[in-house]
């Protein structure tokens, strides 16, 4: 797997199903692969949960939805960046871009 968008969400989060209606499209559109890892499908959860505590050790401070962006998340991945909670479709656009760039908005 090339580099990669984790979608973190939750089934019951309102957001992460708005987000659902363009943010797959938004990262396929920027050349990336895209995971949905919905909390409360443990088989994936589990799949990806060292991509996700090596950012949240804890799992404070994230963000509904969260946005991983990184390189081999089935291997040794590196992670480049996030993309924390909702965001209009050209917002988030932006922000993956950023992230891909390196220059991560405050």
């Amino acid at each position: 797997m090339s580099r990669t968008v984790i979608k973190f969400s939750s089934e019951d989060c309102g957001i992460c199903h708005k987000m659902s209606f363009y943010d797959q499209k938004v990262a396929t559109e920027l050349g990336l692969e895209f995971v949905d890892v919905k909390m409360q499908d443990t088989a994936t959860y589990r799949k990806y949960r060292n991509v996700l505590l090596a950012q949240y050790p804890d799992k404070a401070q994230m963000g509904w939805p969260t946005y991983i962006i990184c390189d081999d998340p089935d291997g040794d991945f590196t992670i480049l960046g996030e993309v924390k909670g909702g965001h209009p479709k050209g917002q988030f656009r932006s922000r993956l871009q950023a992230v891909l760039t390196g220059n991560t908005p405050t």
